[in-house]
């Protein structure tokens, strides 16, 4: 039997994920930058099935035959669980999906060996959930009752949770980190023209193009998630508590959000970097404001989302309800739009997974030949990055991001993608100079 509980006062929920972030399963999604995206902050604890998907599926670590797509799907329907509360999620799985996942869900096979080693996506169904609503300023414990002992430990840790002290932050000095790139400038601006002969011969109409960072620190883990979401908020951030590997993650991105059957997705496309003073500020980003180049791009990936939408929502119900509005983050401004719609009759969450992922703007039109040039042309596979990471619930809900300004960290070295979309007005070395701009917020909290 499930409970529901707010506590009294209001302590941070950062403050009370801080003594569980090493606990393996931990996960923490992070709404830091608290504006009109960023309503709720949710923590999961104690997975009682966790479903991952690598060389073989398995299902609390016992190989299934079944597929991961069909077993979750089913899953879903025999365990259906209505929520009762406001609240995005009182039971249901938080995890991610990796771009991987869906390179190969669309059929493209890769040339390139996977360098980091995590499974192409994992989903833990979690029985004691930490919900924050920071519009409220009110926190609520949830305990499902599916593992014996979380229920006690749930309301143990609220009995604790009033005499957590304030978290004084990261502290000490910064330290030096060593930065490997999979291409060289001159390898990279190439690609940048063989993308260009793509475009203009026909074959695709905008692409991303990506490159991985290895980076060696010394700082742990959640020490640089704390310092990352400190000195640059997001609506769609977050940190993962896995077996041999963390996710750190600071993403502005949504990708998918489902809630009682409506769809919205808020595609990004288009960069500019902040200003040192107020005027060089307001220049910046009205020049990403008035930008055709970042329009048309945009314009292309906005297309591209309607198309993927329609093919699980109700006939003439999507529409585009916001373009080019200019959004604001620590370290650059994003152009972005927003694309809604109802899913239809007898469809589901794994319906609309499976039409969309990976997401358009990380991966170019027409998506399927944008997918295989990517793997043409950039130097290893992606892994996580511009996969999705977020959750699903009981009911059918969903709120999913897409993976950038993300690293993962595995045996002590951290992995970090950057990229960008290319058109035929693409300068190539605005190109190449973005994706360290977009790098720097990460590599920073690294330092």
């Amino acid at each position: 039997m499930r409970t529901i509980r707010m506590l009294k006062g209001y302590p941070p929920l950062e403050r009370i994920f801080s003594r569980y972030a090493e606990e393996e399963g931990a996960v923490f999604l992070d709404s830091s930058l608290r504006n009109h995206l960023g309503r709720y902050s949710v923590v999961g604890l104690y997975p009682y099935l966790t479903l991952v998907k690598g060389e073989h599926f398995t299902v609390n670590g016992k190989v299934c035959k079944e597929d991961f797509h069909t077993f979750v799907k089913e899953y879903l329907k025999t365990h259906k669980d209505e929520n009762p509360t406001e609240l995005p999620i009182v039971s249901g799985a938080i995890g991610y999906f990796s771009y991987d996942y869906g390179r190969e869900k669309e059929g493209v096979k890769s040339r390139h060996k996977d360098y980091t080693g995590i499974p192409e996506c994992i989903l833990c169904f979690y029985d004691v959930f930490f919900v924050e609503d920071h519009w409220n300023r009110r926190l609520y414990v949830i305990a499902n009752g599916e593992r014996r002992d979380s229920r006690e430990q749930a309301e143990e840790l609220t009995e604790q949770i009033l005499g957590i002290s304030p978290d004084a932050g990261p502290a000490g000095e910064k330290k030096e980190i060593r930065v490997e790139a999979n291409f060289e400038k001159e390898e990279y601006l190439k690609a940048v023209d063989e993308v260009v002969r793509h475009i203009v011969e026909g074959d695709i109409y905008i692409m991303n193009l990506t490159q991985q960072l290895e980076i060696h620190s010394q700082k742990p883990p959640y020490e640089v998630f704390r310092t990352l979401r400190r000195n640059n908020p997001s609506p769609f951030g977050g940190y993962f508590q896995y077996k041999d590997f963390q996710v750190v993650c600071a993403s502005p991105e949504r990708f998918l959000r489902m809630k009682k059957g409506r769809i919205v997705t808020r595609p990004i496309k288009g960069t500019r970097k902040r200003g040192q003073t107020w005027e060089e500020d307001e220049a910046l980003k009205k020049e990403l404001q008035e930008s055709k180049k970042e329009q048309s791009e945009l314009l292309m990936i906005v297309d591209l989302e309607r198309n993927d939408l329609n093919r699980v929502c109700e006939p003439g119900s999507v529409q585009v309800t916001e373009l080019f509005a200019v959004e604001t983050y620590a370290t650059v401004f994003h152009l972005v739009a927003t694309v809604e719609g109802n899913l239809a009759d007898k469809k589901d969450v794994m319906d609309l997974i499976e039409a969309a992922f990976p997401g358009g703007s990380i991966t170019g039109a027409p998506k399927l030949r944008a997918m295989e040039v990517i793997d043409e042309l950039e130097h290893g596979r992606r892994g996580l990055y511009t996969g999705s990471m977020g959750y699903i619930t009981l009911d059918g809900d969903c709120d999913f991001n897409i993976v950038i300004r993300t690293a993962v960290c595995r045996e002590g070295i951290w992995h970090l993608g950057v990229g960008g979309g290319i058109t035929c007005e693409s300068e190539r070395e605005f190109e190449y100079e973005e994706t360290f701009q977009k790098a720097r917020a990460v590599l920073n909290a690294l330092e």
